[in-house]
């Protein structure tokens, strides 16, 4: 594992493997439970935390009383879905994260996709935020085209929880795929929300991100490449694996 803090950035974390990348995330993520039991994680569906989740449920079975006060707060969600669709984010992180660590109703919040005026709902998401925030953990997934949570890429970006017009790329994520008729919109938190997080874990893996990633590593914020937003982030940390970040060397 390599660590390489950029100038007033972010933190680069590079591991051999998505394994021992997740590894690395699932660790933290204990390490800040056991400071902080109480502790508010905000959780993003998809493949890129799938191994991060299966690891805390390992943990889980051993320390169950480590998760016992934990609270997970949900980053984001397709619009104009049936809630019993399994293409939601919400059954994506039932079945990976919040039933394997039997996260209780009480101690979880997230977007209602089949809410029947969205704006309002995201009201709803941001008022419950402003009452028991701050996230103290938040973990993000690095678009293709520098999208994180469901802030495209744009030319002016909501601050707070809101209602986003999807790109193309993002219709057609894999989490889509058995839809016929595609979702236009999510319901997401925006950049200010993110980064009023105490600390913040983007995961990036795969030959996909690295041109991406390779941006990101790159000074300069905008709002046609949300990740950058990063940069203005105190306690910010990439971790990513080898096929991510290809150009940086690796420590045994």
């Amino acid at each position: 594992m390599r660590q390489d803090p950029l100038a007033d950035g972010p933190k680069i974390q590079v591991a051999k493997t998505y394994d021992a990348m997740s590894k690395e995330a699932a660790d933290f993520i204990r390490r800040e439970l056991k400071q902080r039991p109480v502790l508010l994680l905000c959780a993003s569906a998809g493949s890129t935390p799938t191994r991060v989740y299966q690891l805390l449920a390992v943990r889980f079975a051993r320390e169950p009383g480590l998760f016992k006060q934990m609270r997970v707060l949900q980053i984001d969600e397709w619009c104009e879905l049936a809630p019993s669709s399994p293409a939601t984010c919400h059954a994506d992180l039932q079945t990976k994260m919040l039933g394997p660590l039997c996260i209780t109703p009480d101690r979880y919040k997230g977007f209602r996709t089949d809410a029947p005026e969205p704006e309002t709902e995201c009201g709803r998401i941001a008022r419950w935020l402003a009452a028991h925030g701050p996230i103290d953990i938040c973990i993000l997934g690095l678009g293709a085209n520098g999208h994180v949570a469901m802030n495209e890429p744009a030319a002016a970006m909501p601050p707070h929880a809101h209602v986003a017009e999807l790109a193309r790329s993002s219709r057609h994520h894999a989490m889509l795929k058995s839809l016929a008729k595609k979702p236009r919109y999510g319901l997401t938190l925006g950049m200010g929300d993110i980064l009023r997080s105490r600390r913040i874990l983007l995961l990036v893996n795969s030959k996909r991100k690295r041109p991406a990633l390779s941006r990101l590593m790159k000074p300069g914020i905008t709002t046609h490449f949300p990740a950058s937003f990063l940069w203005l982030h105190p306690d910010a940390t990439v971790l990513c694996d080898r096929e991510a970040a290809a150009d940086v060397p690796v420590r045994s």
